[in-house]
């Protein structure tokens, strides 16, 4: 089946990618069409709302199938912040530095107990006929007291997982655990009652 990836992040594109082509089904994204992805405002209240927001945009514009992601960090001590606002959590123009700088300041001096979070990810698919579908994957962790490692994007650095921290991890040890792997493989076991 051919799909749109509904994201103008490339570092997420290239995550979705790696994930969805091995699976057999072909995968467009904006640099394959002619203009540009209309910009969606993301004002959703929760990841699924959101995802459902590009999906929607995108299969519009296209007329093909369109997945996308909305992904965040979700902090208990901050009472689930930064959530859905996770890449303009330091200010809108959605800077990966300061949004860890801030994070790091909110968490100041908390033993590791305190600093528990989880990496969430909805992936909304939806079809030219009206149908369409959301799935979740979460990854439990907690927020080190400094960044470590230069792999990935976004909270990565400060992000430890089951296998350490994902500023550390390889493409292939994050893809196993992660939030965005967990919420495709959902996606792919959905897909099989759509296709």
């Amino acid at each position: 089946m051919k799909f749109i990836l509904a994201t103008k992040n490339l570092k997420k594109l290239k995550e979705l990618e790696r994930i969805l082509t091995p699976l057999g089904h072909e995968v467009l994204c904006e640099r394959d069409l002619e203009k540009p992805l209309p910009e969606v405002i993301e004002d959703a209240d929760s990841f699924e709302g959101n995802a459902l927001l590009k999906a929607r945009s995108a299969m519009k514009v296209t007329g093909l199938a369109a997945v996308a992601d909305d992904s965040g960090l979700c902090v208990d001590f901050l009472d689930g912040a930064p959530g859905v606002y996770s890449a303009r959590y330091a200010g809108e123009e959605q800077d990966d530095e300061k949004n860890n700088e801030k994070l790091l300041n909110a968490l100041k001096g908390l033993p590791n107990e305190k600093r528990t979070a989880r990496y969430v990810s909805a992936v909304a698919v939806v079809f030219p006929d009206g149908r369409e579908f959301t799935v979740r994957g979460t990854c439990e962790g907690y927020i080190a007291d400094h960044e470590e490692g230069s792999n990935g994007f976004g909270y990565d650095p400060l992000f430890v997982g089951e296998l350490g921290c994902f500023g550390l991890l390889s493409d292939a040890q994050k893809d196993s655990i992660s939030h965005r792997g967990r919420a495709l493989a959902k996606m792919v076991e959905e897909l099989n009652k759509y296709i």
